[in-house]
């Protein structure tokens, strides 16, 4: 009678464990692609905002309503209180961010990122050669700041100027997208932001991958394991036959 194959503890709670983890890496698989589904969620929402009319900047217009949607401002800039994104690169060349404020017909006043302009140290830069006249038609896109680390922070300048400046940035679109007026040489405007779908399609086939290998190499491991363990118990039995004979 051919005997049973049989597995070692260990063999049997290391199978478990392994077949615990892969089933954690199909989980956090299934958790990016629920965290993909909620991003393209989000973009078509962005996209739909962004196709829509633009709105005009006054003091009245809440920054909920202003962000992410096209905005249309006219008023007059305040080069005296401009202020720089430092650290800024374009195509690998250093430069810095224009934020100027705008001052709006009701006294209030935005903050427009007019675009970058190249410098060799991402720090200092002829603020002069840059300006654009003072009174302006800005169309661009209305953003949450800070941005990012470094960037100009309306709430943090609020003491320090001597009207209302509203809670978020004014990105100028670029002139493909806005009415064409002739830059400062070198000044160039950011494009849109791309709505992606980021890293999660990645890491799900990642954690799924992960599972796979996890899975099918623990399971070809304790088959492995039993087979051995049914060959030794044989070997054992014939090894007893001989000694009795």
């Amino acid at each position: 009678m051919r005997p049973k194959t049989t597995m070692d503890r260990r063999d049997l709670a290391g199978l478990v464990g392994a077949l615990v983890v892969a089933a954690a890496c199909v989980r956090l698989g299934v958790w990016q692609l629920e965290r993909l589904h909620q991003r393209r969620e989000r973009n078509a929402l962005l996209l739909a905002a962004r196709a829509r009319p633009p709105l005009q900047v006054d003091r009245s217009l809440p920054p909920d309503s202003a962000c992410d949607r096209r905005l249309h401002a006219r008023g007059v800039y305040d080069y005296a209180h401009e202020r720089l994104w430092h650290a800024r690169g374009y195509e690998g060349v250093p430069g810095v961010d224009l934020v100027t404020p705008l001052r709006l017909a009701d006294g209030a006043a935005v903050l427009v990122d007019r675009g970058w302009a190249p410098s060799p140290d991402a720090y200092h830069v002829d603020q002069l050669a840059y300006r654009e006249g003072d009174s302006a038609v800005v169309l661009g896109l209305g953003m949450r700041a800070p941005r990012a680390r470094g960037d100009v922070d309306p709430v943090a300048l609020r003491d320090s100027l001597p009207y209302r400046l509203l809670p978020f940035v004014i990105q100028q679109l670029p002139p493909a997208a806005a009415p064409y007026r002739p830059l400062p040489p070198g000044l160039i405007r950011w494009p849109i932001p791309e709505l992606s779908d980021g890293p999660h399609l990645s890491y799900a086939i990642q954690w799924f991958s992960f599972a796979v290998i996890i899975g099918v190499g623990s399971l070809a491991l304790a088959r492995k394991r039993a087979a051995e363990a049914e060959l030794e118990l044989r070997s054992g039995g014939r090894g007893t036959i001989n000694a009795l004979s």
